[in-house]
């Protein structure tokens, strides 16, 4: 890696890693090995695929990844400890391009309150741990955690140790997103000018966004010499999140002529790659959210208006089609034809094999009869599936509702029955009818009686997807479970439907955590969370 060109960014996405520790952020394997895919279309250099020491599932996970993506480098996370660098090891097995990452705490409060340690036992933790990374892998990156806080002098001396062990990655990371974009400029320009030979490793940035610059941060660090951006789709993360992976690359490729750097990333797959998060993760992103929002390129102003009829310079420093988004509408309805719909697919920046074609021209033809016009919302959803409904063991086979208004009724207008049957894997259909104030709490009654699940509801949205009454409703639920958040997310045109599909996703997912959780290393050896 430290033959790439000068003036070429290497993008490292942490989605998979810091990302999906966060609360709200959990996905199953199914999950981590599509969006990994994904991202490997983007063109992310590096995917931190996760801890493996954090549990035997994570591991595996790793190890599924490490064993399908080809051209990306995979990347496992472990602490300057014998078994988590044997545990990542194990888990790259069978990578075309690994990468081990280690880190240990360098600041001044995490030596004295988390690990207890001195300067001098610190820097023998990370060689140990370089040294033993060294042969299981291609490369080997090393991280002073809270780096930001810790006496630039030392992160010196550590990283110059770092290197002579073999490391040829440097992290620095912010971890708790304190710093301010003039201070990471004057850090990184301060190891750049001490670090013996810093110009055969790569510095890299890691960058909180507690304060709101995580991104900001992350192009100062370019400036002043940083060559890889660790970061995450959507800006998830521990906390406020990381970096936005879509962030640093628009702002990178816009302003190229300021920064004169580049990545190697293909930008109009952003959108798509948003989109397959916020469907796996059941957490939706702000409608101002920069390059993904859904308002990133609407324009309601008059003025604005006028100004983007004559040019659309005026108010736009980049263009929809840059990440994804297509402005020229081929309508699409039950009688378009299946290169129709793969020519829309394309331009929306998908590429489905034909044998996923096959089923989504399928699900097409079926959403085709049931609305007018299939519009871009709707090909987003059917591309992506529904991947819910894929991960068991529950699944909807009857769902019959009654609703009735009275408004006489002053106490309680509403009221509501629906008999549901599931099927479960092993156990076979159960059916139950439950009765409450409105069909969406009827429906979580009888699943909750049927699975046993206690539904607390934290967070409940439903929205249209398209236009016009014949639109996917979209479902969105998060539950509060054993001190736990769980979401869920479901699409149909029925939003009944929609809302039964989430709550399912919810309880299966809890189920499967469970038989995870029995098949999990002990309590006593299970690892932190971790923040870089």
């Amino acid at each position: 890696m430290s033959s790439i060109p000068p003036n070429r960014v290497l993008i490292f996405d942490t989605t998979l890693r810091d990302g999906e520790q966060a609360p709200g952020f959990s996905m199953n394997r199914q999950s981590k090995l599509r969006m990994a895919s994904m991202l490997e279309d983007v063109g992310v250099d590096i995917l931190e695929a996760g801890f493996p020491a954090a549990s035997p599932d994570d591991a595996t996970a790793v190890n599924a990844i490490a064993k399908t993506l080809h051209q990306t480098t995979i990347c496992a996370l472990a602490r300057c400890q014998s078994n988590d660098i044997e545990t990542a090891a194990r888990a790259l097995e069978g990578a075309h391009k690994s990468r081990i990452h280690v880190f240990i705490s360098t600041s001044p409060l995490h030596r004295e309150f988390k690990l207890g340690k001195s300067k001098e036992e610190i820097i023998e933790m990370a060689i140990k741990g370089i040294t033993q990374a060294r042969p299981h892998c291609g490369e080997v990156e090393f991280s002073a955690e809270d780096a930001l806080r810790t006496e630039p002098d030392y992160l010196v001396e550590i990283f110059n140790a770092a290197i002579k062990a073999g490391a040829t990655i440097l992290n620095v990371p912010d971890t708790v997103g304190y710093t301010t974009p003039n201070e990471i400029f004057r850090l990184f320009n301060y190891l750049k000018q001490n670090i013996k030979n810093s110009d055969s490793v790569i510095l890299s940035t890691h960058c909180h966004d507690d304060l709101g610059m995580a991104t900001a941060n992350s192009l100062s660090a370019v400036e002043a010499g940083a060559r890889q951006i660790e970061c995450a789709l959507n800006g998830i993360g521990e906390r406020a999140g990381n970096a936005a992976l879509e962030e640093v690359i628009m702002a990178l490729k816009v302003r190229k002529p300021y920064y004169d750097v580049y990545t190697e990333t293909n930008s109009q797959k952003l959108t798509a790659a948003s989109r397959l998060l916020t469907q796996i993760t059941g957490q939706p992103i702000a409608r101002n959210k920069a390059i993904v929002g859904e308002n990133a390129f609407a324009h309601e102003s008059g003025i604005h208006q006028h100004g983007m009829l004559k040019n659309r310079d005026t108010y736009e420093i980049m263009r929809p089609e840059d990440v994804g988004i297509t402005q020229t509408r081929l309508v699409l309805g039950k009688h378009s034809g299946r290169a129709a719909l793969q020519k829309r697919l394309n331009e929306l920046g998908y590429d489905p094999d034909n044998t996923k074609m096959d089923d989504i021209f399928v699900r097409f033809k079926k959403l085709a009869d049931k609305k007018r016009e299939i519009h871009e919302e709707d090909l987003h959803a059917l591309i992506m599936g529904n991947e819910n409904q894929n991960i068991g063991p529950w699944a909807i086979t009857h769902m019959r509702i009654l609703s009735s208004y009275d408004a006489s009724m002053q106490d309680s207008p509403n009221s509501a029955s629906v008999e549901i049957t599931l099927h479960h894997h092993n156990e076979g259909p159960k059916t139950y009818t439950a009765y409450g104030d409105g069909p969406v709490d009827a429906v979580f009654l009888a699943i909750e009686h049927i699975c046993g699940t206690k539904f607390d509801v934290h967070n409940f949205q439903i929205k249209a997807l398209s236009e016009g009454r014949d639109a996917q409703g979209e479902a969105r639920l998060e539950i509060k479970s054993d001190h736990h958040i769980f979401g869920g997310y479901g699409i149909n045109t029925d939003i009944v439907a929609a809302a039964a599909q989430a709550a399912l996703t919810i309880v299966n997912n809890i189920e499967n955590g469970k038989k995870r959780k029995a098949s999990s290393i002990p309590a006593s050896s299970r690892t932190e969370r971790v923040i870089l």
